[in-house]
């Protein structure tokens, strides 16, 4: 007996260490399978506990009994069992296990094939939505959230590849308050899906490939383009030429030496330049009034570009995308700790916009930031492109410092020398130099590097202050690069006079050099956009003569990237007349304006130098005295545009270096931009510069300010704004003014 008690409590104990599970489409109610089974599994439990009470023949212990086995059947139906391999709980589990399958462990809903949602299997065999599976990688994750292995391959929602159909890829409008108000920030668009054999496939992105060793497999050019080019002989724009003395009589028996000749340059007008541009957005035209582009854009992705920081970058993105002609040529590098390249040199025809959106739309922010790997990957693109269009260009936008290759120091910032490790060497090889046009955003960028970077490539650095101006400042610098009109300029000075040398020529950051024999100079210019100009200043002495002396004679020679010829510009020659008394010496206004501009330059790099010593009361005192000497000079007395810009700049400048804090975040960007502007000639932006309202815009073009306006129509279609008015600051009077 007492071993039969024993042998079903040991039943008893086992059975109730054994779970039975339910499938999770069933409800709670067991099966009539289900039960049966159980009361099949729990009879032997049943039998031996009725054979163990079969002694008790008493009533009232057959009363007792029988309520006994009823309560005993009843909870031995409730109580979970161990299924055999035949048993329906076997089943049970099967089914359970083929629901688990179908179900995502991450977000517990079904998983089935054409529902709208693409599907990731992992190395384990382990399945998920990807869009689960991605974001719970995002945020860290890297095993199994089932089986917890670690994965080698990882999801990832990366770039669409070029072959992927095309679809109603756009970028996301951001809708910018300025006072204080939200930010829009733009969902990433949804993956396309492709059908294959019939059946619809969801595309799920992994990590990207490495990029290929080799950047060679950039997009053919537009021969058509070419073709009808060459058909346009005859429609050469030449370049303008002037010579200013800095005055026109000087007594006959006098002898000057220091004596300066402006030499002033203009670029002919883009004629129907930007209606090409917009004619060209369905892809289909062929530009035919203006050169052909390769861009590369190298962008900043690091941690510190996410929010709307990268909202806007990509709706600025989406604008250079949408204003590049089916002729020109796009290739975006995104870096952060590392770089990699979105796409290749792809034209801008509409399935080109299309993949080039999709793109730039899929972009995240995270990591560090590797500026130098950022560049060596866009130079890369350009060294090695199979074709190459006429005009190419670099641009570089950062938030940042690099901290990869150049360790920060405290205080003073190292020598320019030093930051040049940051730019690759195939920009800088001479006459095929690739200008690197950079944009410092924010307050915590390295302006130093940037305009280092900028300085050593022959391009432009701009200080992007706000976020709602990123776009506005990209569009005025796409608006130059698709106006060049002359490549290459080369200005050449020779002396007309055996007795007339020249001493030095002032060219700001332009390559200027005078012979051996001080009886010829050179300037090296480089690319033009569409009216702009250049001046120069050359230094000459000048002997004693009589009547009329010829001092010296201006040419130069260029390249028509339209055209492909080579134009050569007879020169222009200067001269005076010797009287033998002057009454009233008159001065050139042309020519006082320029010195104006290039002592302004000087004194904001001196300025500077003494804010990074932490002398800011000497450097505010140094653009007071220039400020003060600007407005006294004869071209500032005539209420010259271009003087009124640089006063306005210098006291700009003033009120940045206020304080050290003030400096720091945005008083050292906004000088070096501003030393950029001047030295090259060339607009930038930096503070409100873009505003057609600000006086800090003496560079402008048409081109620039007409791809402003669109870019201000489109960024605030609400409150149209009345189109900016081109204020040249550079008009030249047939006499020259009396002091």
């Amino acid at each position: 007996m007492e071993s039969r008690w024993r042998r079903a409590k040991m039943s008893l104990g086992l059975n109730l260490c054994v779970y039975v599970p339910r499938t999770l489409e069933g409800d709670d109610a067991a099966s009539p399978s289900t039960a049966s089974s159980t009361a099949a599994l729990v009879s032997p439990v049943a039998s031996s506990s009725s054979a163990a009470t079969s002694t008790d023949t008493t009533p009232t212990a057959a009363a007792s009994n029988g309520k006994a086995n009823g309560a005993a059947a009843a909870a031995a139906a409730l109580m979970p069992t161990t299924p055999t391999p035949t048993s329906a709980g076997l089943r049970l589990s099967k089914s359970g296990s083929k629901s688990f399958k179908k179900t995502c462990a991450i977000c517990l809903t079904t998983m089935k094939p054409g529902q709208g949602h693409a599907l990731f299997t992992a190395e384990c065999s382990h399945t998920f939505h990807f869009h689960c599976i991605s974001a719970n990688v995002k945020h860290g994750s890297s095993s199994c959230p089932v089986c917890r292995i670690k994965w080698k391959e990882l999801p990832f929602r990366g770039p669409l590849p070029a072959e992927l159909p095309q679809g109603n890829a756009r970028i996301n409008p951001v809708h910018g308050y300025q006072n204080g108000g939200h930010m829009t920030i733009p969902r990433p668009l949804p993956l396309p899906r492709a059908r294959s054999f019939g059946r619809l496939h969801h595309l799920a992105t992994l990590l990207p490939d490495a990029d290929p060793g080799t950047f060679n497999d950039d997009e053919p050019l537009d021969l058509s383009c070419e073709e009808a080019n060459g058909t346009q002989q005859g429609c050469l724009r030449t370049v303008e030429i002037k010579a200013y003395p800095e005055f026109t009589q000087v007594p006959e028996n006098t002898s000057e030496r220091n004596f300066t000749v402006l030499v002033h340059l203009k670029a002919p007008p883009a004629q129907h330049l930007l209606q090409s541009s917009s004619d060209l957005g369905d892809g289909n035209g062929v530009s035919t009034t203006r050169a052909p582009v390769d861009l590369i854009t190298v962008l900043d992705v690091s941690g510190s570009m996410a929010g709307t920081k990268l909202a806007l970058l990509k709706r600025a993105m989406g604008f250079v995308i949408q204003n590049l002609g089916s002729s020109d040529r796009l290739s975006v590098i995104a870096f952060s700790s590392s770089a990699r390249r979105l796409f290749p040199l792809r034209r801008m025809t509409e399935s080109g916009r299309q993949q080039s959106l999709l793109a730039v739309n899929s972009l995240t922010a995270n990591g560090g930031t590797n500026i130098a790997e950022g560049l060596r990957k866009g130079s890369k693109v350009i060294e090695e492109r199979q074709s190459k269009n006429p005009v190419c260009s670099i641009i570089l936008l950062s938030d940042g410092q690099d901290t990869y290759t150049v360790s920060p120091t405290a205080g003073v910032h190292k020598g320019a020398t030093e930051y040049c490790a940051l730019l690759p060497s195939t920009t800088t090889n001479g006459s095929q130099q690739v200008p690197v046009h950079v944009f410092g955003f924010g307050a915590d960028h390295d302006s130093v590097s940037l305009h280092s970077i900028s300085q050593t490539s022959g391009g432009t650095f701009s200080f992007i202050e706000t976020e709602a101006t990123i776009q506005d400042a990209f569009a005025q610098c796409i608006g130059g690069l698709l106006s060049v009109v002359a490549q290459g300029l080369h200005v050449k000075v020779e002396s007309l006079h055996p007795d007339v040398h020249f001493g030095s020529i002032r060219s700001g950051s332009y390559s200027s050099r005078v012979s051996d024999d001080s009886r010829n100079g050179s300037v090296d210019v480089g690319d033009l956009y569409a009216e702009e100009e250049r001046d120069f200043l050359v230094s000459v002495n000048v002997p004693p003569g009589c009547g009329e002396t010829a001092l010296l004679k201006v040419g130069c020679v260029y390249k028509d990237p339209l055209m492909k010829e080579t134009v050569n510009m007879s020169g222009v020659q200067v001269k005076i007349s010797r009287p033998a008394f002057v009454s009233a010496q008159s001065v050139s206004v042309e020519v006082d304006r320029q010195k104006n501009r290039l002592h302004a330059a000087e004194v904001m790099a001196e300025a500077r130098l003494s804010a990074e010593r932490g002398d800011l009361a000497n450097a505010v005192s140094l653009l007071e005295d220039c400020r003060r000497m600007i407005t006294g000079s004869a071209s500032g007395q005539s209420g010259d545009r271009l003087c009124q810009a640089l006063d306005a700049e210098l006291k700009e400048m003033q009120d940045r270096m206020a304080s050290r804090q003030r400096y720091e975040a945005s008083g050292r960007a906004y000088v070096l931009s501003g030393l950029s502007s001047h030295s090259w000639q060339r607009a930038t932006a930096r503070g409100d510069s873009t505003d057609s309202a600000s006086l800090v815009q003496a560079y402008q073009t048409s081109s620039m300010v007409d791809m402003l306006l669109r870019s201000q129509t489109m960024s605030r279609p609400s409150t149209p704004r009345p189109a900016p008015q081109i204020r040249h600051a550079k008009s030249f009077p047939a006499r020259p003014q009396p002091r």
